[in-house]
């Protein structure tokens, strides 16, 4: 049999190596929210003749309008896509009359999205409202499943500390992604997220069900011993049903989906990934470790009287 859980320290190594460059990333140049959540205004432009701006010239345009938090973007289409603050009617006529005069040519203006300030609070709000209320609805299922088995209240516990760990794993590959592509946090990301979550949740509970299942037939097995057992039982299904499925899927939109789905289907891609990651390599081994109460052993006399 696979022993998965004698490495089970190296997976949480693995995992911090994953999480910290990106969320320090975050932490240092700050949230790179898009217009859904702290309002604004999106221009998609097309030069359709003439001489097409760069982007700096286009930003020093936007500076020369007053706005000076401009940021743009080429699409594999061809077009542009500049966010900015808030644009008045005034402001987006004036910008595009510039564009025009300075490109010496047509620019059509095929996509304008705009949120207010206000709307953009409630997004963020609404979001962090559903994560909270998807966390607690995960511990009492499954507590609540789990009822019958000693320390049901462990498994939803040890989801939601997986599921965290995936929430992690994508704000990590965001800093990334800003640091790097530019990305932003959209409504696209928080959709993206939000199913990571689910899907994450959905893996915990295949192998959780798996252990519940062992404990009643294999109640002589030590319990680490059961535990890798159950997981290795459900090894095959996950590997199957979300890495040969799902990831291929998404990893063709990745390559050939558009700059406009790129970021979301890596964020779905790495986030897929990692809830298979975290069931088997986070979820399962926590719950040995808590079983086992290993952190006594951590530091001082638990650790001189285990050697």
């Amino acid at each position: 049999m696979i022993d998965i859980l004698s490495k089970r320290y190296l997976y949480f190594a693995i995992s911090l190596l994953v999480i910290i460059p990106g969320l320090i990333m975050l932490g240092v140049r700050g949230l790179p929210l898009a217009i859904d959540f702290t309002g604004g205004s999106m221009l998609e432009l097309k030069f359709e003749s003439g001489r097409p701006l760069t982007n700096t010239e286009i930003i020093r345009l936007y500076e020369d309008a007053g706005i000076n938090d401009a940021q743009v973007q080429t699409t594999d289409r061809g077009t542009m896509l500049i966010r900015s603050s808030v644009l008045t009617i005034d402001t987006r006529r004036t910008i595009l009359n510039e564009l025009q005069a300075q490109s010496g040519g047509e620019v059509t203006l095929l996509r304008e999205d705009s949120v207010g300030p206000s709307i953009g609070a409630a997004v963020t709000s609404r979001a962090a409202l559903a994560v909270a209320v998807a966390a607690l609805a995960v511990v009492i299922y499954i507590t609540y499943a789990f009822r019958k088995v000693p320390n049901a209240s462990r498994y939803g516990v040890c989801a939601i500390i997986a599921m965290i760990h995936d929430v992690a794993v994508v704000f990590s590959i965001a800093g990334f992604g800003a640091y790097f592509f530019d990305w932003q946090i959209d409504s696209l990301f928080l959709t993206a997220l939000l199913t990571v979550i689910g899907f994450s949740v959905q893996d915990k509970v295949v192998v959780f069900d798996r252990i519940r299942e062992n404990s009643n037939v294999l109640r002589r097995l030590e319990y680490e011993t059961l535990v890798n057992h159950s997981i290795v039982q459900t090894l095959q299904r996950s590997i199957n049903t979300q890495l040969m499925t799902v990831e291929f899927l998404l990893l063709a939109l990745a390559l050939f989906g558009g700059i406009t789905l790129q970021e979301f289907a890596v964020i779905l891609l790495v986030g897929l990934f990692s809830g298979t990651y975290s069931s088997i390599f986070i979820a399962a081994p926590i719950l040995v470790l808590w079983e086992k109460q290993e952190w006594k052993s951590w530091f001082g006399r638990g650790a001189a009287a285990q050697s």
